[in-house]
């Protein structure tokens, strides 16, 4: 499900004040470098919205009084957006105490004594950029790496993976539609562009769209068939890549059913040469189908593999290349792993006609996995050549071999979404970073990212002097924090832990057995003869898995210890603490923060899991234990099931004794129940001084509590979900800003709604219920009425779906929309601050096109009706057709065929579309046909709506 929430605001804009401070480390002055180091970088750090939002948040709160951009004219945000959010524009960034961009600037962009932020790729002692850390070191900086910033759950917070992928498979796809041009074959790939050729990754993805629109309506030519993508791995880099290609015609398959596709295709072309073929095939896979161990008699297993690479053979190019048209790397890869592909293997499979069509590197692993993928590309030639026979390289794609794609900037072509990203989780750090004057102020998570202060490399980076003699790649951001476990242990490493690689074998053991590492010393020695040193926290959920994982560990030092007979040097030294528990499993804390979500529909387990892993920045709060209620108990435990701190119980809400009972051990109560059961749930919060929380819509018998909730002290927010609630959020912050720079609104529309992804709008009404059936059912009869140019407008319920209109976007110009008005707009236009400026107030639920039509239908048939229909009291229940003839006053039911000249070879679907259109239910052939189609899908849910309204 993709979700659109877009208010549209027209204002005068006025103007800001700014203010100065002349103080340099921790002065609140933030600097936005022009980013130099490569012609096609238009990405920003933060976008002129998080600026907005910084600065006019005001200096007490977010602590930042100064935002200066340099100037630039090929950032995606033109200077002026910046200007126009109360930034300065300026080259001189010396009264900045933070300076920050998204790559190295240039040395002479490096001021002293000052905060910098930027990916700097120092931490591995990468070659190239030490002269960038001595500069650091020499003028005194204070540099965070953002790739070093990391979440409880050990996993990086600023990065750009999905982006990578995403961008990566566009421009893969546009190369290959030129290559099987070049083959001889023309296919809609042809026609699609690189990411950077459209205005949005919305557009983006609508062109990729219309690709798979045409391939499921007229098909590939079967000569190139099947066409298999193969993704390596399942990071945010595959995710990005597949999730483009899912907006193709597919079917996703497992690893071990390749031969049998391939066998089936092959057969399939003998007898049928002119065939068309209508989808791709997907396949993803892992380093269990890459390797295999070289004794026959033992079986894959992850941490021997990450520990003992050396027992593994490489196996892809025997069990997945053979049968693979693209393969789309998205994994991360060391040397002393097998390679994916080596020259020789590509080289023996195509000599046996291996149906390898092209590379598409994400990685850009040069001389890496993929052996042959021994260059970078660029995104204004993203593509080159190879051809085994020879194994030589060209520019173009004609000719024999593969074409490849290795391109190290990828997310820059979607600059306007990688930017958003980036910056609505940077602007969070922001604060801390600008008025940070000592590294003890930052939270642990910031103080962990900071490479050097102060002239020095701090503790965690020591190691640094060291790898640059030696030059050793260490596997990225594993010496980072782990989630809490509930057993823990001291591990002391020591020996030749970097130039051996030994540290990267421990980690990996520790990560593929479940568990979780603290790094919490680090001595890295200065000489080949000299040993490192590290501690490490260990934790794991159990006691079982940590003895897994120090059997492990001591199996890896023994097999590096010491033999003096043999004089063989010890590599690695072990000693394992005491083992501790840390209380942080299953059981309630007592003293801990806890909330209580009653219901257990389809949006209770996402908020679960928000809830229990949420850590305040200051990590001083307990984790918050979360609660979840339901009637039925399994339900309950389906919800929490594989979440941390979190339990289920059973409760009946009418059961007024057992809710208060549960809602006096608890801080909040979130209510995701209908809104028929809120006042009663509210009524128990405010005798108990609990907050409560609701996504539904103020009604009557919630306003009516509100003096008695602020007499206890209690607050009871409702509308915070996605409509009302995401959409508040956004106006309001919108007009703020507006009001703020002496703005008047002079109209406001808000379209929002939660619609499926194109992929999966796959029924007539392009709509999957994600709440409560009966509940949409009664919304589209709502009464609206809203301000149209001075002019108030009602709208009946019963002719809402009427009332609905259709829509077009210009950033996602292939999705046909529809819009209809959502009950009372004119009310927020007091909430909102803007009924006595605004000519136009108008907010819109958002629908693909035809939803309405068909929904209207459904409503003149009688399947939305509140009152009892009479067969539904019958103690004996109709049959689902029984029920649907007398909807439809089907006593002579075929002769209706005839008198409007509609064909009956159909049967009883006919008969249905020709009842429609003669009882006036709808005027258009088509649409009874999609009514016909919509009664037939949904059947016994639309016969339980008719029971439940």
């Amino acid at each position: 499900m993709f979700v659109i929430v877009a208010p549209l605001l027209d204002f005068d804009m006025g103007s800001a004040a700014t203010e100065s401070n002349d103080t340099l480390l921790g002065n609140g002055v933030v600097g936005i470098l022009a980013e130099t180091c490569n012609m096609w970088e238009r990405r920003a750090p933060l976008t002129p919205s998080h600026c907005a939002r910084l600065l006019l948040g005001g200096g007490n709160r977010t602590r930042v009084n100064r935002i200066i951009v340099q100037p630039s004219t090929k950032r995606i945000h033109h200077d002026a957006q910046y200007e126009d959010a109360g930034c300065e524009i300026s080259e001189d960034l010396s009264e900045c105490g933070l300076i920050i961009g998204i790559k190295q600037p240039k040395l002479e962009m490096i001021l002293p004594d000052r905060a910098y932020a930027f990916f700097s790729h120092t931490h591995k002692a990468q070659k190239e950029n030490m002269p960038l850390l001595d500069k650091i070191l020499e003028e005194r900086v204070s540099l965070f790496d953002y790739e070093l910033i990391v979440g409880d759950d050990g996993k990086r917070l600023l990065a750009f993976g999905k982006f990578a992928g995403r961008a990566g498979l566009v421009d893969f796809l546009h190369g290959l539609g030129q290559r099987y041009l070049s083959l001889g074959y023309s296919t809609p790939f042809l026609s699609l562009g690189q990411s950077h050729m459209y205005p949005s990754l919305a557009a983006a993805k609508a062109a990729v769209i219309a690709v798979g629109e045409e391939i499921a309506t007229f098909g590939l030519p079967s000569g190139i068939c099947p066409i298999v993508f193969v993704f390596t791995g399942v990071g945010n880099v595959s995710q990005g890549a597949q999730e483009i290609f899912k907006l193709l015609p597919h079917t996703f398959i497992d690893a071990e059913k390749l031969p049998e596709v391939s066998a089936a295709w092959n057969l399939s072309k003998q007898s049928q040469s002119t065939k068309r073929v209508f989808q791709l095939y997907g396949c993803v896979v892992t380093s269990r189908d890459m390797v295999s161990h070289k004794d026959p008699t033992r079986h894959f297993d992850k941490a021997d593999y990450y520990a003992h690479p050396e027992h593994y053979a490489p196996v892809f190019h025997e069990r997945i290349a053979p049968y693979a048209s693209v393969i789309v790397n998205c994994m991360y890869w060391e040397r002393r792993f097998p390679r994916l592909l080596s020259i020789s293997q590509l080289q023996q499979l195509m000599k046996s006609g291996c149906p390898l069509v092209g590379i598409c590197d994400i990685t850009c692993d040069i001389g890496g996995s993929i052996e042959f993928v021994d260059k970078s590309t660029s995104i204004e030639k993203p593509f080159f050549r190879y051809d085994p026979s020879n194994n030589s390289c060209h520019d173009d794609m004609e000719g024999n071999g593969v074409i490849c794609l290795a391109v190290d900037i990828l997310p820059t072509e979607f600059s306007k979404e990688a930017s958003q990203h980036f910056g609505n989780i940077l602007s969070k750090f922001v604060a801390s970073l600008a008025s940070m004057k000592q590294l003890v102020e930052l939270p642990s998570y910031l103080r962990r990212a900071c490479i050097a202060h102060d002239g020095r490399l701090t503790s965690l980076y020591e190691y640094i002097p060291r790898m640059r003699k030696t030059m050793i790649d260490l596997a990225p951001a594993k010496a980072n924090p782990s989630p809490d476990k509930k057993y823990s242990t001291l591990v002391s490493l020591s020996g030749h832990l970097f130039d051996k690689f030994l540290i990267n074998e421990a980690l990996d053991i520790i990560e593929a057995a479940g568990g979780s590492f603290q790094l919490v010393r680090c001595e890295v020695g200065q000489s080949i003869d000299d040993t490192s040193y590290s501690e490490l926290e260990v934790g794991a959920d159990d006691t079982s898995t940590l003895d897994k994982i120090i059997d492990s560990l001591t199996s890896l030092a023994n097999a590096h210890g010491g033999d003096d007979d043999a004089r063989k040097e010890t590599e690695l030294a072990l000693k394992i603490g005491k083992v501790n528990e840390c209380g942080t499993g299953d059981t309630v804390d007592k003293d801990g923060p806890k909330i209580l979500i009653l219901g257990a529909g389809r949006v209770c387990r996402p908020a679960a899991q928000f809830l229990a892993s949420y850590r305040p920045d200051d990590n001083n709060t307990d984790q918050i234990h979360v609660i979840v209620a339901s009637l039925y108990q399994k339900d309950a435990e389906e919800i929490v099931e594989g979440i941390k701190n979190a339990t289920a119980t059973q409760l009946d809400v009418a059961d007024i004794g057992g809710l208060s009972d549960l809602v006096s051990q608890v801080e909040v109560v979130v209510s995701l129940l209908p809104a028929s059961f809120h006042a009663a749930i509210a009524r128990v919060c405010i005798e108990l001084k609990k907050h409560m929380v609701t996504a539904s819509y103020v009604d009557e018998s919630m306003s009516n509590l509100s003096q008695a909730a602020k007499g206890a002290g209690v607050t009871i927010l409702c509308e915070m979900g996605l409509d009302p609630g995401i959409d508040h959020m956004i106006s309001v912050k919108m007009i703020d800003e507006a009001h703020a720079r002496n703005g008047k609104v002079k109209s406001f529309t808000s379209f929002c709604g939660g619609l499926p992804s194109p992929a999966a709008a796959n029924n007539p009404l392009a709509y999957k219920f994600s709440w409560n059936p009966a509940g949409a059912v009664r919304a589209g009869k709502n009464p609206a009425v809203y301000k149209f140019l001075g002019e108030a407008i009602h709208v009946d319920g019963s002719s809402l779906y009427e009332s609905a209109k259709g829509l077009r976007l210009p950033e996602l110009p292939a999705f046909a929309l529809e819009h209809l008005p959502n009950r009372n707009s004119l009310i927020y236009g007091d909430l909102y601050g803007i009924t006595k400026e605004a000519s136009t107030i108008y907010r819109a639920t958002l629908r693909y096109e035809g939803f309405s039509e068909i929904m209207a239908t459904l409503s003149k048939i009688g399947f939305f009706d509140a009152a009892n229909h009479p067969l539904l009291q019958d103690a004996n229940r109709p049959t689902y057709k029984g029920f649907l003839d007398e909807l439809l006053n089907a006593d002579n039911i075929s002769t209706i065929t005839t008198n409007l000249n509609i064909e009956a070879s159909g049967g009883y679907d006919d008969e249905l579309i020709a009842r429609i259109l003669s009882l006036g239910h709808c005027k258009e052939k088509d649409i009874a046909v999609k009514t016909v189609k919509t009664i037939k899908l949904v059947q016994l849910p639309c016969y339980q709506i008719s029971l439940l309204l």
